[in-house]
């Protein structure tokens, strides 16, 4: 019975089995039919859809031709009319060109009316030339007979008149420019200089090195000679200067070339006087104090000057030299001093001209420089300063400075001569200098005798201490034009033989008097 139920159920198991079978192939079967179906109308669909889009590219391609066909109409167009255009220009450019021609045949044929009119125009000058040379030489005959002279004896007076008379009006020409250029550079340098100067306050007193010692009581002037002169003889042995003791009471007199070593002896000797121990040993100690305190006091006098002019970046060596010029002088004035006020004309001149002012300071500060130790080397105070400052490498505007300054050479920039200007000025103002009546008066009999040299001078008379030289001259061997030359050629001599501050006036006078008596 268990294995019916179990036959029976594997018979139902079968059979469901079976059924489920048929059932999945039918429906298999179905899906396969709508699977078909849907292929067929998606395939329906793809077909009138490519259908379609044929179309719209038809119709878009179509659209696009027409639209290519309308731009190449326009462009074409364009074409056409910009191919008009230049058509009717190069039309209208032709009818210019054909004008253009017309009135180029028309000049050459004017240019060869006038051609052939001048050509007979020369040839009617050459013929009148001729006839007129033809004239020319029988007057000339004519002439040559009527006055009896040769060719060469009238070619000779000719010349010779012809150069009176050129004579005559350079003299005048001369004159003439001479006068122009000398008021308005005199007018513009007046102007300039009185400026500068009057910018420029200084003292017109200078100091005067002194070289005497006081002393208090006569007694000692013997313990400064010493027993048997051993005080005197050391004293003369370490400074380097002679003791001159006379009978003149309360003064000792110190004797020496070289400034600043007697200034030096000045000292050491008043410090003896008031210490009262004399002795060589004592002089020698005193000595070097004293010299250590000059030394000291010539590099703060160099630097004090050069902070006053605002002139920088010197070496020690020439500031020092620069110190020394404090015990120099020039006609009693002190040479640094003279310096100073040089550094500060020739500042201020330089700033009327547009020039570097400090540059001018540094030129007018340094160019005494040689005087220093022109006592110790050869040559002239303008060749030694130049030379110590080429070798401590100052500009070539202050060598130059420095070496010319006195016109011993050619100028080679206007800073040169804007120390020389000032360096007259500093010079030869009132009270600046001393002078000599002796040397005084044979420089004017110097002056004077230049002047006399000339053939056609009557007198000459320097005035104004050399600064004016007055010249008469004979009216009847000169003329007005020849008096001008005259007057160059005395101051030409003037500036070759004779040195002399600042400028020279020279005024040449030339005077016709005619005298009747009348009865």
């Amino acid at each position: 019975m268990i294995i019916a139920f179990i036959l029976t159920g594997v018979v139902s198991m079968l059979a469901a089995g079976g059924g489920v079978y048929f059932i999945i192939r039918a429906l298999d079967r179905s899906r396969k039919q709508d699977a078909k179906t849907q292929a067929a109308e998606i395939v329906h669909r793809a077909e009138q859809d490519a259908e379609n889009h044929r179309r719209e590219v038809e119709i878009q391609l179509k659209e696009d031709a027409m639209r290519q066909k309308e731009k190449i109409d326009a462009e074409a167009q364009a074409m056409r009319q910009e191919n008009h255009e230049k058509e009717r220009l190069l039309n209208k450019r032709q009818d210019m060109i054909d004008k253009q021609g017309d009135d180029l045949r028309k000049q050459e044929k004017l240019v060869e009316t006038n051609q052939r009119k001048l050509a007979e125009k020369i040839a009617e000058q050459k013929k009148k030339v001729a006839d007129l040379q033809e004239v020319y030489d029988q007057q000339k005959q004519t002439l040559h007979e009527l006055s009896g002279l040769s060719r060469e004896q009238a070619t000779e007076r000719l010349l010779t008149n012809l150069e009176t008379e050129l004579q005559n009006e350079a003299g005048a020409v001369i004159l003439r420019h001479e006068k122009k250029v000398a008021e308005q550079c005199q007018e513009q340098a007046r102007n300039v200089l009185l400026l500068a100067i009057q910018r420029y306050a200084a003292a017109h007193t200078a100091e005067a090195t002194t070289c005497t010692v006081d002393i208090s009581v006569d007694d000692m002037k013997g313990r400064i000679i010493g027993r048997e002169g051993r005080n005197i003889r050391a004293f003369e042995k370490v400074t380097g200067v002679d003791v001159i003791i006379d009978d003149t009471p309360g003064v000792v007199i110190l004797s020496a070339f070289d400034s600043i070593r007697r200034e030096v002896a000045r000292l050491t000797l008043n410090r003896l006087i008031t210490d009262g121990r004399i002795h060589p040993s004592r002089i020698e100690e005193i000595y070097n104090e004293a010299n250590n305190e000059v030394q000291v006091f010539i590099q703060r006098a160099g630097l004090e000057a050069a902070q006053e002019v605002d002139v920088q970046g010197m070496k020690d060596r020439v500031v020092n030299l620069l110190g020394r010029l404090y015990f120099r002088t020039s006609f009693s004035q002190n040479v640094l001093r003279h310096s100073i006020e040089v550094a500060f004309i020739s500042g201020l001149i330089a700033v009327e001209l547009g020039l570097d002012e400090r540059l001018a300071r540094r030129c007018g500060l340094l160019h005494d420089i040689g005087k220093a130790v022109d006592h110790e080397l050869e040559g002239g105070h303008p060749k030694i300063g130049a030379d110590i400052l080429k070798r401590y490498g100052e500009p070539p505007e202050v060598i130059q400075a420095a070496l010319c300054h006195h016109d011993d050479a050619r100028v080679a920039n206007p800073y040169t001569v804007i120390v020389a200007a000032a360096d007259a000025c500093s010079a030869s103002r009132p009270g600046a200098r001393r002078e000599t009546l002796e040397h005084y008066i044979k420089r004017m009999e110097e002056l004077e005798s230049i002047a006399m040299e000339f053939p056609s001078v009557e007198q000459a008379y320097a005035v104004q201490a050399g600064r004016e030289m007055r010249i008469l001259v004979n009216s009847g061997q000169s003329t007005d034009e020849t008096a001008a030359k005259t007057c160059r050629d005395i101051v030409s001599a003037l500036q070759e033989r004779v040195q002399f501050p600042g400028e020279m006036t020279v005024p040449v006078i030339r005077e016709t008097r005619t005298t009747q008596i009348a009865r």
